[in-house]
C-alpha cells in the first residue's frame, strides 16, 4: 500500500531518485530542481509506502499566448513512479490527487506531454491541445490538454509558454 501527500522539504532527494529511475537519467529530475528553486511549482505530490518515496508528480504554471491575451493553465510534467512500483496505481493516484489539488487552486486548464494509452483515462485529449502550439505540439496524440473548468479551452489558439527549464528536455 502507499499513501499520496504533498511534497515535503525533506522528500527533495528522494524526489530526484524517483525522477532518475523512472526516466534513466537527470533531465527530468534537474527540471524538479529548477521549476522548485525557481518558485515556479503549482503543486508537487509523493506517493509514499512505508517511509520510501515510490512516485512524483509536479504541476507547474504555463501561460498560452493568445491574440486576446494571456491564458494561464498548468502543466503537469513530470510524473515519474519507481519501476518496481508501476503499474500498481501509484500514478494515476498521483495524477487525481494533483488534478484535484490544481482544481482547488481554480485552474482552468492542463496541459501534458505522455503516453497517448495512458493520458486520456483522465480526460486529457490531443483533440483539445490542437490548437495549442509549442516545441511538444509536433508530437501528435502525446500532446494533450485536459479542461478542468468546463470551457476553459473552448476557442482558444495560441502559443504555450513553459518555464525556460523545459528547453533542457
Amino acid at each position: 500500500m502507499f499513501t499520496i501527500r504533498e511534497e515535503l522539504p525533506s522528500d527533495v532527494l528522494a524526489i530526484r531518485e524517483v525522477n532518475r529511475a523512472a526516466f534513466g537519467g537527470d533531465e527530468e529530475a534537474n527540471l524538479v530542481d529548477t521549476l522548485r528553486s525557481s518558485g515556479f511549482v503549482l503543486d508537487s505530490h509523493v506517493a509514499v509506502a512505508g517511509e520510501i518515496v515510490v512516485g512524483h508528480i509536479l504541476f507547474s504554471p504555463l501561460v498560452i499566448k493568445t491574440a486576446e491575451g494571456d491564458r494561464a493553465a498548468a502543466a503537469l510534467a513530470p510524473m515519474a513512479v519507481l519501476p518496481e512500483w508501476q503499474r500498481r496505481g501509484v500514478g494515476s493516484a498521483l495524477v487525481r490527487s494533483g488534478l484535484d489539488a490544481c482544481r482547488r487552486q481554480a485552474i482552468g486548464a492542463v496541459i501534458v506531454v505522455g503516453h497517448p494509452e495512458y493520458y486520456p483515462r483522465f480526460g486529457f485529449s490531443a483533440a483539445l491541445a490542437l490548437n495549442l502550439q509549442s516545441p511538444y505540439s509536433e508530437l501528435g496524440d502525446a500532446w494533450m490538454a485536459l479542461e478542468l473548468t468546463p470551457g476553459a479551452l473552448a476557442g482558444v489558439s495560441g502559443v504555450v509558454r513553459y518555464h525556460e527549464a523545459f528547453a533542457a528536455l
